[in-house]
């Protein structure tokens, strides 16, 4: 405590339970200050994937499905996932086995821009399949 006085500096205490305890003189602010800036780098190294949906519904016509297909290779080449479903309404529910069919054909459009994390699954109304992006070379 003696040198850290006479240096004008704070003694930290670095590993309380080693015997005997280990300290360090220290300025403490501009060790905050290191430590919050190193935090901050990290987080912005870190990436963030959001994931994008797209809906269809059983009987999505062709130039609905290519638009929204277009809408899917911008979002997969941003880096971010595609959970795509087909709602069904109603009685539209009778052609869960088009809508399973629709969603693999657009996982099958969409092979060389995404791999399939999750296959066509119905929870409730809707009917789900999950895109992430490959790696780009």
């Amino acid at each position: 405590m003696q040198i850290a006085e006479e240096q004008g500096l704070d003694l930290v205490e670095i590993a309380a339970n080693a015997e005997p305890p280990v300290c360090r003189v220290i300025d403490y602010q501009k060790f905050l200050y290191q430590q919050r800036k190193r935090e901050k780098e990290n987080k912005a190294k870190s990436s963030k994937i959001d994931v994008k949906e797209i809906r269809f519904g059983p009987q999505t016509d062709d130039h609905d499905y290519n638009f929204k297909l277009k809408h899917a290779i911008k979002f997969l080449t941003d880096g971010d996932k595609v959970k795509a479903y087909v709602f069904f309404r109603g009685r539209s529910i009778l052609f869960k086995d088009q809508g399973e069919i629709l969603l693999l054909r657009f996982a099958n459009d969409l092979e060389e821009y995404a791999k399939v994390d999750q296959l066509p699954k119905l929870e409730g109304k809707r009917m789900t399949i999950m895109l992430s992006p490959k790696k780009q070379k």
